[in-house]
């Protein structure tokens, strides 16, 4: 089983890289805006429509063991192996696409995390980082 690193290692890599570096782990400009992200709701429905609770952000980056690597002062994080989110600053679509597919010394976690919780969790850094 590898091991649980926390989110976005590779925002700073992207960070470092400068945007549009090419390859999976560029992620687009930390700090932009360019990414629309979707609305946040407290529901979200099952494929019969059925409403079921949208998982939270602040969970799922402790649960993900996000705050290991990443200082976020938001989640009380102070992890020295990946970039600090609170001076990078990354938006929705730039965290995303980090969790996702992973890249810079930071694992993917499209293959742990359902859709669902990486959009949260993506949602939850953008609107925290640097509060």
């Amino acid at each position: 089983m590898r091991p649980i690193h926390a989110l976005p290692v590779v925002l700073a890599a992207a960070a470092l890289a400068g945007c549009g570096g090419g390859g999976d782990d560029s992620g687009g400009g930390a700090g932009t805006t360019s990414g629309a992200a979707p609305a946040t709701q407290s529901q979200t429905q099952t494929s019969t429509g059925t409403p079921t609770k949208a998982p939270d952000g602040a969970k799922v980056y402790s649960s993900a063991g996000c705050g290991g690597c990443h200082t976020l002062a938001a989640a009380n994080s102070s992890g020295q192996v990946g970039p600090n989110l609170d001076d990078l600053k990354p938006d929705f679509a730039t965290v995303q696409s980090q969790v996702e597919n992973g890249g810079g010394g930071m694992p993917a976690f499209g293959g742990d995390l359902s859709q669902e919780e990486i959009d949260a969790v993506s949602r939850y850094v953008a609107d925290n980082a640097g509060s």
